[in-house]
């Protein structure tokens, strides 16, 4: 999390909906090789758990039922040029949103994993405009089950969350509308949305 309290953010909600709309994130823990990070899709509960999946082999499955870990999910970003302040004594930056999540994790039962897989398949599937949606009683339950043996379902529940909205809170009113200008100009429109909408 950034250090500078002007790009917290405590609404909660906005916090949930950009677990839900990003649905990727990096699963960090500590093992005893060493710390591990593993890349999966993540699908929030919408009362303070996540839930995500990982390989049986992963190098992180078999040390996090029952530990800490750290889920990062990354928001859009994009470069700020000093050229496009008023002021020319500035320096490069990047405009981004971040969010940690740290808490505590359990494994899921087979019921609880199949659900997990059928939330993912929905949301992912709702957002693809053309045809009928994939649903995972397209599948054989016989594949089912054999792919669902080659994963570990994990919810963690969140007992830390950790905000940053990098928008150009720290400048004027005129550099921030500059500064998203730019941005959208030169193919970030959605961190320059959020600095419309948020960077206040």
């Amino acid at each position: 999390m950034h250090p500078n309290p002007a790009f917290r953010n405590a609404d909660r909600a906005l916090h949930e909906a950009l677990v839900e709309e990003i649905g990727f994130g990096m699963v960090f823990a500590t093992t005893p090789d060493g710390p591990r990070v593993a890349h999966t899709p993540l699908l929030s509960t919408g009362d303070g758990a996540v839930q995500f999946h990982l390989a049986r082999g992963n190098a992180l499955t078999r040390h996090l039922d029952g530990g800490t870990a750290l889920v990062v999910v990354n928001g859009p970003d994009g470069y700020v040029s000093p050229r496009w302040y008023a002021d020319a004594a500035q320096v490069p930056t990047w405009n981004y949103v971040a969010l940690e999540l740290e808490g505590r994790v359990r494994r899921m039962g087979r019921e609880g994993l199949r659900a997990l897989l059928e939330g993912l398949s929905v949301r992912q599937e709702g957002r693809i405009a053309e045809g009928q949606p994939w649903t995972m009683d397209k599948l054989p339950e016989v594949a089912l089950s054999r792919m669902m043996d080659a994963i570990t379902g994990f919810e963690m529940e969140v007992q830390a969350w950790r905000p940053t909205f990098k928008l150009s809170q720290n400048k004027s009113a005129d550099d921030r509308a500059q500064v998203a200008a730019w941005l959208e100009a030169e193919g970030s429109p959605a961190i320059a949305e959020l600095m419309r909408r948020l960077g206040t």
